[in-house]
């Protein structure tokens, strides 16, 4: 059976015609030599499922001496979630992980009670120019893990299940969707997911998932016969039926993100996460006074606690 089978918007049914909540245009930062795209949190939107959090970064192709250089900081509460369609980073983290992540491939580090990292390139990439394109998210963990001890997983592109159905092709990248489940062990019910549309394809987006959005990576598409460019985040009201479609003469992509709502309000400042405020201020102090854990081999430097935490 196709799961792409679903019902298409009613002629004359304003709710059904009309599926978007909120439309999101991402404010963008330059990070010399490639740009960030933010587009939660945002005023209008908060959080959609547990992401709490979602920058796209270029693309942007790095120059020779240049790129991702990134100093030890820390993160609690939350995981984080890289993703990449071109480039590499390198991860290592306090509990003594070194990896590079590679185009298709999940890094998901799991904060829990604390755990520092850096993100930064290996020496031998840095003499030649190269391309980076790339998302980096974050999700809140339920109040019964936040103080968990902190956990690393990386699945390989050949991990993530793909399938496809009608012109559109989908590798899922955490969660479960259509009938699938992906690897990585998530601490909350949700989905995220790599979408192509061929042109004249179409697709559903469940509606058993209460929070649900779109963040467009190339071509257009058409929801309710609204277009949208590359760099929009859609979130869409809970329980529509809604029908993604490609009417251009071009491929689409974008990916698909949500799950159920979080048990109960999170405050973020800067890379803390927490259901908590006063736990947040306990972060900043042991990160200011160093009772964080170092990263092996990546211990010269860090990322002093800012005065405030920026954008």
């Amino acid at each position: 059976m196709s799961w792409l089978n679903c019902p298409d918007p009613i002629p004359g049914d304003a709710a059904s015609c009309d599926p978007i909540e909120t439309i999101i245009m991402p404010r963008t930062s330059d990070l010399g030599g490639f740009s960030v795209r933010r587009a939660l949190p945002s005023a209008k939107k908060r959080m959609v499922g547990p992401f709490i959090f979602f920058d796209q970064m270029g693309p942007a192709e790095l120059l020779v001496g240049g790129g991702i250089d990134v100093r030890p900081h820390p993160h609690i509460g939350l995981a984080t979630v890289t993703y990449l369609f071109e480039g590499e980073m390198y991860h290592r983290d306090s509990l003594g992980t070194e990896i590079a992540i590679a185009p298709g491939a999940l890094n998901w580090m799991s904060a829990g009670k604390g755990i520092v990292h850096s993100e930064r390139e290996r020496p031998e990439r840095l003499t030649a120019k190269r391309p980076l394109f790339g998302l980096q998210s974050w999700v809140a963990l339920p109040k019964h893990l936040e103080e968990s001890d902190p956990s690393f997983q990386h699945h390989g592109t050949d991990e993530q299940p793909e399938f496809a159905d009608g012109g559109a092709s989908v590798k899922l990248i955490a969660g479960e969707l259509f009938g699938h489940k992906a690897p990585v062990k998530t601490a909350s019910d949700m989905f995220y997911a790599d979408v192509t549309l061929d042109p004249g394809a179409k697709m559903p987006l469940d509606a058993g998932w209460e929070e649900r959005g779109l963040y467009t990576i190339a071509g257009q598409i058409t929801i309710a016969g609204q277009n949208f460019d590359p760099a929009q985040l859609m979130v869409f009201k809970p329980g529509d039926h809604l029908v993604i479609e490609n009417q251009s003469n071009a491929p689409a992509r974008f990916v698909i993100l949500g799950g159920e709502p979080m048990d109960g309000k999170r405050y973020i400042w800067w890379n803390f996460v927490s259901s908590s405020k006063e736990r947040i201020e306990q972060a900043k102090e042991d990160w200011r006074t160093g009772r964080f854990d170092t990263v092996p081999g990546d211990a010269e430097e860090f990322i002093p606690l800012p005065d405030r935490p920026g954008p």
